[in-house]
């Protein structure tokens, strides 16, 4: 493993080539599974690359800490941004100290986490989701209605976005139309490093500012009228009679949008593309949809939409051979856990009848995503209607993704298909 090799996994655009990636890591595996890596801006960081490794460090958040006072996943120019924000006329400044301090759950360690995390775990429980599940089918229908009889279409656009930023408006109770400004910020949010998507530093601080002034307008109208959607869950007192301060619940009201949005749509997109380059796979699922199930698990697996998370050791601590010190770094690397040898077969080969551990995508321990099951049911609806109605859609052309090494997203991909008559 090259010093070369380690630097690159700090750097945005190695991650435009899967196949570099993925190499680096089964090194990293195979050869030093923890691993110092040096960073282009900052001190280093252990790389983990083995599926038991990264359980174990997720859940174990008394000695790796996923704390953002102590780095956390920060935000990009959070000085100047802060700064800006406290200096826009006409708004309270006591309203918009934003970023002293503020957290979202991802930043969190428990007991704040836990409590953080009931506030809005009513929103995503079994029952909740199960009313839900009807409109999912619904709005999924609806938007393939749309390219029905069109040849071709850019998938992530008129598919693999539209979806969960349509039940996100509806999470949060605010009008459809808006939904295309949350999808434009949570780009911008999550795209810094993307020039596509960061046109100027400007007009990133200007985004996250439009998108604090919204979510604390948003809060401030459910505490006056509240009513049955998350941002009302956010903004209630807790069990204690606490309720979450402004900063907090700017960033968690961050974070909603780009979980909400950002991993579904990368794992639908993905999905597809996975399915385009595996034919053989594709006729699998069109000859039995009762794989369906273990086809939404593989792909999971196989995208792994939220590349990383890291934490911060609390002590000294020995790990795989390896010392860890107190302070330092550590990146629990998904992307290579999800094809970690000693626990799938064959983990290069993309499989919908694989029924073996579950992938990592969405987190372990007390971190695990609370929107797992709504991402899941999202793609089993839309994978199943899409092999219904489009058995032939294949991704063709480039496919675009995303310069960073935080999400696996996929920007554009041109799909081409039969068109299908819809009723009138």
């Amino acid at each position: 493993m090259t010093e070369a090799d380690r630097l690159a996994l700090s750097d945005p655009d190695t991650f435009q080539d899967p196949e570099r990636v993925h190499r680096i890591f089964t090194e990293l595996r195979q050869e030093e599974p923890v691993a110092w890596c040096p960073e282009h801006w900052g001190r280093g960081f252990w790389a983990i690359t083995r599926y038991d490794d990264i359980q174990y460090i997720s859940k174990n958040p008394q000695l790796f800490s996923s704390d953002g006072h102590l780095g956390g996943i920060t935000l990009p120019d959070q000085d100047e941004i802060d700064a800006r924000v406290k200096a826009e006329q006409g708004y309270d400044p006591q309203r918009l100290d934003l970023y002293d301090g503020g957290r979202s759950m991802i930043m969190m360690d428990p007991p704040e986490h836990t409590v953080n995390r009931r506030l809005v775990a009513p929103g995503f429980a079994p029952n909740k989701l199960t009313g839900l599940e009807d409109q999912i089918h619904v709005r999924a229908t609806n938007i393939l209605d749309k390219i029905a009889d069109r040849s071709e279409c850019e998938f992530v656009e008129s598919v693999a976005a539209e979806l969960p930023i349509q039940m996100l408006a509806e999470l949060f109770d605010v009008p459809q139309e808006d939904r295309h400004q949350l999808f434009e910020w949570s780009n911008i949010v999550i795209g810094g490093e993307d020039p596509d998507i960061s046109i100027s530093r400007e007009y990133v601080i200007n985004a996250f500012m439009a998108m604090a002034m919204y979510g604390i307008d948003l809060g401030e109208q459910r505490k006056k009228k509240p009513g049955n959607d998350l941002i009302t869950m956010l903004v209630q007192p807790n069990a204690d009679g606490e309720m979450m301060n402004t900063e907090d619940f700017v960033n968690t009201f961050m974070l909603l949008v780009v979980a909400g949005n950002e991993t579904t749509r990368n794992s639908i997109s993905g999905g597809v593309l996975a399915l385009s380059q595996f034919l053989e796979q594709r006729q699998k699922l069109l000859d039995d949809r009762s794989l369906i199930p273990l086809a939404v698990n593989e792909i999971m697996r196989w995208v792994t939409p939220v590349v990383y998370m890291r934490r911060t050791a609390l002590a000294d601590t020995d790990l795989n051979g390896k010392r860890i010190k107190k302070g330092d770094k550590l990146a629990l690397w998904y992307m290579a856990g999800n094809r970690d040898e000693e626990v799938f077969s064959d983990p290069f080969t993309f499989d919908v009848g694989r029924d073996e551990a579950r992938h990592l995508s969405f987190g372990y321990g007390q971190h695990l995503c609370i929107g797992w099951r709504l991402a899941e049911i999202q793609l089993t609806v839309v994978l199943t209607e899409l092999l219904q109605r489009f058995p032939d859609l294949t991704a063709t052309g480039e496919v675009v993704r995303m310069r960073s090494n935080f999400l696996n997203s996929i920007k554009r991909m041109p799909v081409t298909f039969t068109p299908r008559r819809t009723a009138a």
